[in-house]
């Protein structure tokens, strides 16, 4: 049985996004969604996450960017950034693994699975693997409380794990 699905994230380096030009297909995906939405300021997050989505992560160079193009403070759009736990400021591994830690999920054994990923991948939470393969965060609720433990690897949910489950699944990530 195949249990991974999730593709590796492409992730730009830091000296790839220092300063930031959004081209015509990136301007065409910003005014649509500045379409869904009353003000430009309204619309920071999805601008964003559309960035994320791109280069892996948001740099100081992409909230540089943002802030310019919707015509916002520079400090409002990484207030935004750093209070949303949903945007990596760091360059992530090719692998970001949300493990789900709140009660629901500590009751159907996510302690182990923290302590096993610990040990296995040799980093704690907050931290990518030398080889920037993985990175590992601790996250509050992944909204699959019925079917817990959950990690989210990238974009993809993993529910129901157990150690086996989720050792077939780092050994079967592309």
């Amino acid at each position: 049985m195949t249990l991974a699905r999730t593709q590796p994230l492409q992730v730009a380096l830091p000296t790839e996004v220092t300063e930031v030009r959004f081209d015509d297909a990136m301007e065409k995906r910003i005014r649509q969604i500045l379409g869904r939405y009353p003000t430009q300021r309204a619309a920071v997050l999805p601008v964003l996450w559309m960035c994320q989505e791109l280069w892996g992560w948001v740099s100081p160079g992409i909230m540089t960017a943002v802030a310019e193009r919707l015509e916002l403070a520079p400090a409002f759009v990484e207030g935004v950034v750093t209070f949303y736990t949903m945007y990596q400021t760091e360059p992530p591994g090719k692998y970001l693994l949300q493990v789900c830690t709140t009660l629901s999920c500590q009751l159907c054994g996510t302690s182990a699975l923290v302590e096993h990923l610990e040990e296995r991948l040799g980093i704690g939470f907050g931290q990518t693997t030398p080889d920037g393969r993985f990175t590992l965060l601790d996250v509050q609720c992944l909204g699959a409380c019925g079917e817990g433990p959950v990690v989210q690897v990238n974009s993809d949910y993993y529910t129901e794990l157990t150690i086996e489950k989720l050792d077939q699944l780092l050994d079967e990530l592309p």
